[in-house]
């Protein structure tokens, strides 16, 4: 019972973090499709996750629920990453015109939890609140690898197609492992278009107090927009914004 009871919690959070990745909600066949679960279970789930308000259906699609709001609100309470971040975000957005993000590190996957935009009016769509990518992969994910300690950095490449899933085409081991040397050099990491043709990024990371990377500030648009020039001034800017926010974490009791 007990074995089938954690079963049970595994299968519902899986479908929770299913649906919260994409703000438009997912429809009950992605769901099984990317659940791998069966469409009786998985129908039986939704039903009784709306039934307690944590989940909701909109035009045929399933989204996240009125409970969660309330959840998350008081979760956010014990983790104040928002004062901290939101006025780093502003300033990037405000001083390059693109698109500024702040992710978290979740076990093996950065998620993307606050955002800014800037006035640039051609965006690129590729990051958004929720999206969830493995480590390593996008400029956030690959800023934070790349300051993990080496043993752990290896035992994610040794598995690296298990571990990037349908990401391991775009982002080969090889190429992985030049983009986390070239982080570690400058700073910074680049992501260029390996996600989306056209869409690239920077990130920089966030440490905590034992010193480990466990937050990302990144930067998105499309590619004219980070040239070779004008990347050191973009990685300069995430630096110092990187650095400011680590330095209020390390120094909060």
């Amino acid at each position: 019972m007990a074995v089938q009871g954690a079963q049970v919690v595994g299968r519902v959070a899986q479908l929770l973090r299913l649906v919260g990745r994409k703000p438009e909600g997912m429809s009950l066949a992605g769901l099984v499709r990317e659940s791998g679960l069966t469409r009786p279970t998985v129908h039986r789930l939704l039903t009784s996750l709306a039934a307690e308000g944590l989940l909701e259906q909109d035009a045929g699609k399933w989204v996240l629920g009125s409970e969660i709001f309330l959840l998350g609100s008081v979760a956010a309470a014990r983790f104040p990453m928002e004062d901290i971040a939101r006025p780093s975000l502003r300033r990037l957005a405000a001083e390059t015109g693109e698109s500024a993000f702040f992710s978290i590190r979740r076990g093996n996957e950065t998620i993307c939890v606050l955002r800014e935009e800037g006035a640039f009016p051609v965006r690129s769509f590729v990051l958004h609140e929720g999206v969830r990518f493995p480590l390593g992969v996008a400029s956030a994910g690959t800023a934070i690898m790349a300051f993990l300690p080496p043993e752990e950095q290896e035992s994610l490449l040794e598995k690296w197609a298990a571990h990037a899933g349908d990401f391991a085409v775009g982002h080969p081991a090889g190429v992985v492992r030049d983009n986390l040397e070239r982080t570690r050099l400058a700073g910074y990491s680049v992501n260029p278009g390996l996600i989306l043709e056209g869409s690239w990024g920077m990130g920089a990371a966030v440490f905590d107090q034992q010193g480990q990377p466990a937050w990302a500030l990144s930067l998105t648009g499309i590619e004219p927009r980070f040239r070779p020039d004008r990347q050191e001034f973009l990685g300069r800017l995430l630096l110092e914004e990187a650095h400011r926010m680590t330095a209020r974490l390390q120094g909060a009791s």
